[in-house]
């Protein structure tokens, strides 16, 4: 809770002569301190001079004019002090200007969602390459289009007030998000968890007094994901095509099943990645494009067979690159092909070679989970975890060699 600490506070009403002109009335101003700073508000009226108490700060006399003036002026006293006491409930920061601001009538600026959001984004963009990845940028952006959209379904209105954010808001955008765009739980959450992202900052600025989504839970669905068996990826690895470009998506599959690298990892790598590790073997050290964590991976035989299969290929040497890979657009498209014609039922994409190099191609051989977690690049095992499910073959051997030992 925000502890309020208390500020010298000052009202005085005084007189000020208008400009150009021999008048003998002057405005009644109004003079708001604040910790020894000082605003001025015009209250609108005029008061003659002789009839004004400048120590007093008021009319002098009893007459029915005066009376009426100091009802006035009472008024005026008394919304300040309640506009005092709304900051404060508001946990705001109470200054002169600010108190001028809502006796003008100004208040505070009105804070919209879809501005609020539009300007998050500006400055997301203008950090790509810096603090940002362009993918954070385009989740941003599409996050942004889908709340500008629901809003006008809902509202039918442009925008609306951070303010009036709620959990019906969250749970409605969610439940558009599912039916209008047919969306999925767990693409659903995330839409909802990057617009809360930005309100937590709105926040942290004190445009919200509380996060109004706190009530809303974003949990992700756990996503059954099948990799490759042994058997099956023996399978794509030995089938020649005799199509070029599906032998090619098939060996940058291969390479990464056996490397563990992601599509974007797998592209940008350059001879530059590939070194001498500790053992006098040739590794690849690279970062993770999504977190910026390090990966150091042993490049196994299969995996360094492909590397020098392209190597020195006028497409390879005129990019920079290591291997010459398409779209993953265009990857995950012909993967569909070389399952169907390897007889394989799952669904092919390039980021099941993850997977099956965390389950089948380390994990079901022994190789100990904390390191297939260090050459995924992950900060905890709980990550690994998702993708590397321990197989019924992994586990019957383990139990085999516990049986071994305790019989």
């Amino acid at each position: 809770m925000l502890v309020m600490i208390e500020k010298s506070f000052g009202l005085f009403f005084f007189l000020k002569k208008p400009k150009n002109t021999g008048s003998e009335e002057r405005y009644i101003y109004l003079r708001v301190t604040v910790d020894g700073i000082s605003k001025e508000v015009s209250t609108k009226r005029m008061w003659s001079q002789a009839r004004w108490d400048g120590k007093a700060g008021r009319p002098k006399g009893k007459t029915e004019d005066v009376t009426k003036l100091n009802v006035f002026l009472d008024s005026i006293r008394s919304n300040v002090y309640s506009i005092k006491s709304k900051l404060i409930l508001a946990e705001k920061d109470i200054t002169a200007d600010v108190i001028k601001n809502h006796l003008s009538g100004k208040g505070d600026e009105k804070k919209m969602l879809v501005a609020t959001f539009r300007d998050h984004n500006k400055k997301i963009e203008d950090l790509i390459g810096v603090d940002y990845k362009y993918r954070t940028f385009q989740r941003y952006r599409t996050t942004l289009s889908h709340t500008s959209c629901f809003i006008d379904w809902k509202y039918c209105k442009s925008d609306i007030e951070l303010k009036d954010l709620n959990y019906e808001f969250a749970n409605d955008f969610a439940f558009w998000l599912k039916t209008v765009k047919k969306c999925n739980h767990n693409s659903t959450m995330k839409y909802i968890s990057t617009l809360k992202s930005v309100l937590l900052e709105c926040k942290k600025k004190k445009w919200l007094k509380d996060d109004p989504f706190i009530e809303f839970s974003t949990a992700m669905q756990e996503v059954e994901i099948n990799p490759l068996d042994n058997e099956e990826l023996i399978r794509i690895r030995q089938k020649d095509f005799g199509i070029p470009r599906l032998d090619l998506v098939k060996d940058i599959f291969i390479f990464s099943c056996y490397t563990g690298l992601a599509y974007i990892e797998v592209a940008n790598l350059t001879e530059a990645n590939v070194t001498i590790g500790c053992d006098g073997q040739q590794w690849i050290f690279t970062r993770r494009e999504k977190t910026g964590s390090n990966q150091r991976i042993p490049i196994l035989p299969i995996a360094l067979d492909i590397i020098n299969k392209y190597r020195g290929e006028d497409k390879v040497s005129k990019h920079g690159h290591l291997l010459p890979i398409l779209s993953n657009q265009k990857m995950n498209s012909y993967l569909k092909e070389i399952a169907d014609s390897c007889r394989i039922k799952k669904k092919l994409t390039f980021h099941l070679a993850r997977h099956t190099f965390a389950t089948t191609v380390t994990l079901s051989n022994g190789v100990p989970i904390e390191s297939v977690s260090k050459m995924l690049g992950h900060k905890s095992l709980k990550q690994t975890q998702h993708y590397a499910k321990v197989v019924d073959l992994k586990v019957s051997h383990d139990m085999a060699q516990l049986l071994e030992r305790i019989s």
